[in-house]
């Protein structure tokens, strides 16, 4: 629990809420309600095991913020509490209300227990990636995804390392119960995408001449886009990234509208494939883009804008 002043409030109040939500209990010491009140925060705070954060502001030693909460809210009483979350003021409740009814109050906005261990799981995840350690980072996903089966970016991730460690089969089990969410979430579409690529793969009876096949097809006819989109899905299946780009670029440049921009939504996927997590940098910083992401997004803006 943290005293908010005027001199913290942007640190301690608004830059925190963007790392997990801030309860503000606003309060004053003549309020018999407010010393009720107070016990109860700090035993739920206590309770839900930093999922939130409790920050107390004092009306009388600081009636610039508590009148200004108080106007945005309308509200004229005390004890009032304001939720922030992702540095904004969210929602609010006025009184000492009991515990029940502040724990359903904190459930709508906070995340489960289930939900925040899901989501350290998945940084530990990203952090043991950054090591090389790649089966540890299974075995974190995997347990994120268990613990919190609706956290998409989880699942993402997941299916997306055991196809790029070749364990195509654990990934159709662990992408399965999403394949309903295919038109409503992107990268999920760009996942069903990479999938489908590894399967045109396996159908190929001479492996070592696929490429050459296609070659020789886009030599005699530069305009054979079912030929470059077949090399593409090739490329795409053996995790050649930037040549798969490159040859759908190639489509793009000559027809963007080719079957129903299919060449447009494989680069897309594959841009969302090969995007790395954005690294952790410091509050109020941007992190960087990846540099080939990057560089591609802006050859697909420079053709479709064309």
């Amino acid at each position: 629990m943290i005293d908010i002043t005027l001199e913290n409030i942007q640190a301690d109040l608004i830059d925190a809420s963007n790392a997990q939500p801030v309860l503000l209990d606003i309060w004053a010491e003549w309020c018999g309600p407010c010393k009720q009140l107070g016990p109860v925060l700090e035993k739920l705070e206590a309770d839900y095991g930093g999922r939130f954060a409790l920050a107390k502001l004092d009306a009388d030693k600081v009636p610039q913020i508590s009148q200004q909460l108080s106007q945005m809210f309308g509200v004229r009483s005390i004890p009032f509490c304001v939720l922030f979350d992702a540095g904004q003021p969210v929602d609010g409740f006025v009184g000492a209300i009991p515990e029940a009814e502040i724990r359903q109050f904190l459930d709508k906005h906070v995340a489960s227990a289930e939900e925040a261990e899901a989501e350290a799981a998945g940084e530990q995840a990203q952090d043991a990636l950054q090591e090389g350690d790649a089966q540890g980072a299974l075995e974190k996903l995997q347990y994120a995804v268990a613990t919190d089966p609706a956290n998409d970016d989880a699942r993402f991730d997941y299916v997306k390392l055991l196809l790029a460690q070749g364990h195509t089969d654990e990934a159709r089990l662990a992408f399965a119960p999403v394949q309903d969410k295919l038109a409503t979430v992107r990268r999920f579409d760009s996942l069903q995408r990479w999938i489908n690529a590894i399967d045109v793969e396996a159908t190929y009876a001479d492996p070592d001449r696929v490429e050459a096949t296609f070659d020789e097809k886009i030599a005699a006819n530069k305009r054979d886009f079912e030929a470059r989109f077949g090399k593409a899905q090739w490329l795409m299946a053996r995790q050649r990234w930037t040549d798969a780009l490159d040859e759908l670029l190639d489509i793009l440049m000559r027809d963007k509208a080719w079957n129903e921009e299919l060449a447009r939504k494989t680069y897309v996927a594959i841009l969302d494939i090969i995007e790395p997590p954005k690294p952790k940098v410091a509050d109020g910083q941007i992190p960087p883009d990846d540099p080939t992401v990057a560089t591609y997004r802006r050859r697909l803006s420079s053709v479709i804008l064309s």
